[in-house]
């Protein structure tokens, strides 16, 4: 890639972050909408459970393959693709005339989005050389996901109010096509000195994965044993081929040799527990606030501000912890947050007081997404690793995050769907989403417990053996004997 002017460099960072607030903002947008959307298209639990997870699911399934064929091909004409098919699938959502046409098109939706964050993280990478700009560049680009999560509940709620359901995904129609524009003008071309080699089984088996334990889990209080126990049984045959098949290849899609950092184990248990409290809480709250207590859109979203913004306040704050102390002390404040916050609803019922409804949301906001936990995710999973793998690494963190969201949102939802059955939302919905509590209270002790467990001497011991490991593995071998 060609030297840049400090201009030039900077208009490229703003179209990366263009295309982060659109597919940042669109989940939290999405969820102050499901309650408009669940009356409009007559949508179930799990239907309601199929538009956000159907998204997320594909997301965690390509976000790896996407990253590696645009240090292959170009990572321009992947990010331009990523925002022509985003922008595309944004449009036929606003058209759908049912939910299931809504669901097939946030798949298409999130065909693009896989192709435009890990691309777009590249591409600043590779445009901001000096490691101080670079960091810089990375924290404006950490300070856009925590005002979309900020902005996401309002904008949200202001647009379904006023305008409609369909009118969220309108927003990304004009922020596309601008980055799209400004993409094809100023954005150079760039690729990797040597590209990973794709890894087509290994991605099937991903995908079998991913989306038969997804089904099981949204589809069980629903279905009979019969129907779902088939996509169980794939689930875990789709696991064993691939933990069978991966050591076998020599780039693999996931090397498994990763996971003998504890440190990397950790980070991915951590985000996916972290991660799957927020897709669940998010879920349960816009149900509680729009559907129990009979608030509107906008007013669902201004309760969910003091969530939300703290998770914008903390971002900064845990970045210069983790540069300045390491990653225990903010996964360590992360999941006692969360722990608490969950706490206060599976014990004490706090969405039936304003008071504890607010303490619970606060607490919640410190901890999770992009508050305190997120720099350590990305901190610890690349701790220790060899350079060259530091890529790949943080890649699976970002799919573990994902794969989270996923199965929070099909986890909870499926509890609240067994607990709710017939009922209507307004009376059951407390005592049927006290086990959804106690889930998100596990996960915040997970993260709590890992933090703990994955940031001492023990777990750097264990990344630094796998970091030799990893580069006597890559290393040729040594020729010896006559003509060496």
């Amino acid at each position: 890639m060609p030297e840049l002017s400090h201009g030039r460099r900077m208009l490229v960072l703003a179209i990366c972050c263009m295309s982060l607030l659109i597919v940042s903002l669109d989940n939290t947008v999405l969820n102050v909408a499901l309650p408009s959307l669940q009356r409009e298209l007559d949508a179930s639990t799990s239907g309601l459970q199929w538009t956000i997870d159907a998204y997320t699911l594909v997301l965690a399934s390509l976000l790896m393959p996407a990253g590696s064929t645009a240090d292959r091909i170009g990572r321009r004409r992947v990010f331009l693709s990523g925002l022509v098919v985003f922008t595309l699938g944004s449009l036929l959502c606003s058209l759908a005339p049912d939910l299931n046409w809504l669901v097939v098109f946030r798949m298409v939706q999130a065909v693009g989005g896989s192709m435009l964050n890990p691309v777009a993280m590249s591409i600043i990478t590779n445009t901001f050389t000096d490691p101080r700009e670079r960091a810089r560049a990375i924290g404006v680009w950490g300070a856009v996901v925590g005002l979309s999560m900020a902005a996401g509940p309002l904008v949200g709620g202001l647009l379904v109010d006023s305008v409609g359901w369909r009118s969220i995904f309108w927003v990304n129609l004009p922020v596309g096509l601008a980055a799209l524009l400004l993409t094809w003008r100023f954005v150079p071309e760039s690729r990797a000195p040597r590209a990973r080699r794709p890894d087509p089984v290994g991605q099937v088996l991903v995908i079998a994965l991913f989306g038969s334990l997804t089904y099981a889990i949204i589809e069980a209080p629903h279905g009979s044993w019969l129907s779902t126990a088939p996509f169980a049984a794939l689930a875990v045959i789709a696991l064993l081929a691939l933990l069978r098949y991966e050591p076998r290849r020599p780039e693999p899609l996931i090397d498994l040799r990763f996971f003998r950092s504890a440190p990397f184990s950790g980070a991915t248990v951590i985000a996916v527990s972290a991660f799957a409290a927020l897709g669940g809480f998010l879920f349960l709250s816009t149900l509680y606030l729009q559907n129990v207590r009979g608030l509107s859109a906008l007013e669902a979203g201004l309760w969910m501000l003091p969530m939300a913004v703290p998770t914008f306040l903390c971002a900064p704050l845990s970045g210069r912890l983790v540069g300045s102390r390491g990653p225990r002390l903010p996964l360590l404040v992360a999941g006692g947050a969360m722990t608490v916050s969950g706490l206060l609803f599976a014990l004490f019922e706090a969405e039936t007081s304003n008071a504890t409804l607010l303490a619970g949301y606060v607490l919640f906001g410190v901890g999770f997404g992009f508050g305190f936990v997120n720099a350590p995710i990305t901190n610890t999973a690349v701790s220790g690793m060899p350079l060259a793998q530091a890529g790949v690494a943080s890649a699976v963190a970002s799919t573990s995050r994902q794969l989270g969201q996923t199965l929070g949102v099909a986890v909870l939802g499926a509890v609240l769907a067994a607990g709710v059955g017939s009922s209507s939302y307004a009376d059951t919905f407390v005592t049927a989403s006290r086990p959804g509590w106690w889930i998100l209270t596990a996960c915040g002790a997970g993260v709590l417990t890992l933090g703990v467990l994955t940031t001492g001497p023990w777990a750097r011991a264990t990344a630094e053996r796998a970091a030799r490991r990893l580069e006597s593995e890559e290393r040729p071998p040594r020729r010896t004997g006559v003509g060496a």
